[in-house]
């Protein structure tokens, strides 16, 4: 975890400091850290919420670099996984639990994103499974999530 809190830090500061190529390079390694230690950290929250802050960081900088259908794509794919971690039951409780309660934020911010930057492609799929290409195979169903 603290390898995770000193490279979001950095992050944090070339994002401020206007270095946005640093500071997208800071937040992919505090990603690809939150990903792979998502199952295995001890306190199942601090997991989640690495991987939430992890993601929703990159969106602001796709953001700030005018790149909104790259922040969708963040914001969308932590959703996602908060859906299918609350799902899977062959994670303990308290990782599924922590999903749960994160997953309402990460649902506020896609909305709040929406409601700015209007809808794209990734956030039809998500929010809007039934609509669209009829081809397409279904999304699975999601029972009392939201």
């Amino acid at each position: 975890m603290e390898h995770w809190k000193r490279t979001i830090e950095r992050a944090n500061r070339c994002f401020m400091l206007g270095e946005l190529i640093d500071a997208c390079e800071a937040y992919l390694q505090a990603l690809a850290l939150a990903q792979v230690l998502f199952e295995r950290w001890a306190d199942a929250d601090e997991a989640v919420a690495a991987c939430v802050i992890s993601h929703h960081n990159l969106a602001d900088l796709h953001l700030r670099l005018n790149q909104p259908e790259e922040s969708a794509e963040y914001l969308c794919a932590i959703h996602q996984r908060l859906l299918q971690t609350m799902q899977d039951e062959r994670l303990r409780p308290a990782l599924r639990e922590a999903a749960l309660r994160q997953s309402s934020k990460t649902y506020v911010e896609l909305l709040n994103f929406i409601s700015e930057h209007g809808e794209y492609p990734r956030t039809q799929r998500l929010l809007h499974p039934d609509t669209g290409n009829a081809r397409r195979a279904p999304a699975p169903h999601h029972h009392g999530v939201h």
